[in-house]
């Protein structure tokens, strides 16, 4: 069966996938829309790691601006083409990394954002909490406590604050969702967050 052309475009618009992978995914569904939007999620996690290398060029800056004007939030969000960008999912995910960056105060985009010399110190820290525990399990609860704290200050291992919608997903199961999604390679670059009064 050969996908209407009007079908491959309402496709393309609602994913943001490639053309032929539209007309492919409907082909495969024998015209079904959404059995050709489950087809394309379940291609597009398989082939997300295959992206990540792949540069991201195009984006959007989104803001975010706390109730009472104390908090503002900058975040670059980028992808690969210009259409993906324009795209209502992406805009919707900048915007929700914006709301959790003002809500959370993460300082790290990443883990390997993360320079070695404030890891090192963390778990030195740790390592030292740890002395009134039998030795052997002294490393196993340091590198535990350490796993805590890059929780709680890498944006990409955070639940996103809204935990109920988003069924407690992290923000990066979100933004590999996201990437899936839309075919292409999808980058939180940088967040700025200011708040009033603060250094």
């Amino acid at each position: 069966m050969t996908a209407a052309a009007a079908d491959v475009k309402a496709l393309r618009e609602r994913t943001g996938a490639g053309m032929m992978d539209c007309k492919r995914a409907l082909e495969e569904a024998a015209g079904d829309l959404e059995k050709a939007i489950d087809i394309l999620r379940v291609k597009g996690q398989a082939s997300a790691q295959k992206r990540a290398g792949r540069a991201a060029s195009e984006g959007v800056v989104q803001s975010y601006i706390h109730a009472g004007g104390k908090i503002g939030v900058l975040v670059e969000v980028d992808c690969e083409t210009d259409f993906v960008a324009r795209n209502d999912d992406f805009q919707s995910f900048a915007r929700e990394v914006a709301l959790h960056v003002a809500a959370t105060g993460p300082e790290y985009v990443s883990e390997d954002d993360v320079p070695d010399e404030v890891r090192s110190r963390e778990l030195r820290i740790y390592e030292e909490q740890a002395q009134d525990r039998p030795e052997d399990v002294r490393p196993r609860i340091a590198e535990g406590r350490l796993a805590k704290w890059l929780d709680e200050h890498v944006l990409l291992r955070q639940p996103h604050v809204n935990a109920e919608r988003y069924d407690g997903q992290t923000i990066e199961q979100l933004r590999s969702e996201l990437a899936a999604k839309t075919g292409e390679n999808v980058v939180i670059r940088r967040f700025q967050r200011f708040v009033v009064g603060a250094d």
